[in-house]
């Protein structure tokens, strides 16, 4: 249940992100941007458990996911826009 719950969060993180963080490098395809969210509350989960603010086997929040998300966003924005300058 646990992956599950980060699944439906990072969804909905990924939705927020999306509307916090827009712009021309970022994905705009509803899928991709939602798969990114997920990937980011999984980032969220993971180091917030590394740090001690989650315990083993607790997902992140969706103020966690979202930050992630964000995280996650701008880096993919960082290597879309080197790919996209090269050409």
């Amino acid at each position: 249940m646990s992956i599950l719950w980060t699944i439906i969060i990072g969804f909905i993180a990924g939705v927020i992100a999306k509307f916090v963080m827009p712009g021309d490098n970022e994905p705009s395809g509803f899928i991709l941007t939602t798969i990114l969210g997920i990937v980011g509350a999984f980032v969220a989960s993971y180091l917030g458990q590394a740090l001690g603010w989650y315990l083993p086997g607790e997902g992140a929040g969706l103020i966690g996911a979202v930050v992630g998300a964000i995280i996650v966003l701008f880096v993919y924005g960082l290597f879309a826009g080197r790919q996209r300058s090269t050409l």
